[in-house]
């Protein structure tokens, strides 16, 4: 079954056979397209894409580009658009990057990140190096929150 799941109004995550049907696109009316691979195809239609270059592996480095993925599907949010984050299977990568989002812009931490994400896709599971990325992640954010009081 095809499908984008929603995450919060604007931002979905999927599986790339779902993120690239144009019918799903224009009726979720996504506007951003981040492609969370280094083989998945971008959908035809006219949206804005953005690929982050890594392959599910623990060791692939997906850190440096949180705060450029987060920045970006907020960015959309305020412009009234919507985000589609995708991986080959939208498990672990695409996964990530949500959880990233939602602790950057929505302040969620960690635990309550990866909730929100498994409530609106179930299979989530993102690997054990981008956990432990995630995790380096909740302690670079409380740091930033701290020293900007």
């Amino acid at each position: 079954m095809l499908q984008l799941c929603k995450v919060t109004n604007a931002l979905f995550i999927s599986n790339a056979r779902s993120a690239c049907s144009d019918e799903l696109i224009q009726q979720e009316a996504v506007t951003l397209c981040i492609n969370v691979s280094k083989l998945q195809p971008f959908p035809a239609s006219a949206v804005s894409t953005m690929r982050v270059p890594v392959y599910d592996d623990p060791k692939e480095d997906l850190f440096s580009h949180f705060d450029r993925c987060a920045d970006a599907i907020q960015g959309e949010a305020e412009r009234g658009g919507r985000s589609v984050v995708y991986c080959k299977n939208g498990r672990s990568r695409s996964a990530t990057i949500c959880v990233a989002y939602l602790m950057k812009h929505r302040r969620l931490s960690l635990n309550d990140a990866l909730q929100k994400v498994k409530t609106s896709r179930h299979v989530i599971n993102p690997n054990p190096g981008f956990m432990s990325q995630l995790e380096r992640y909740q302690r670079v954010l409380r740091g930033r929150r701290r020293e900007a009081k």
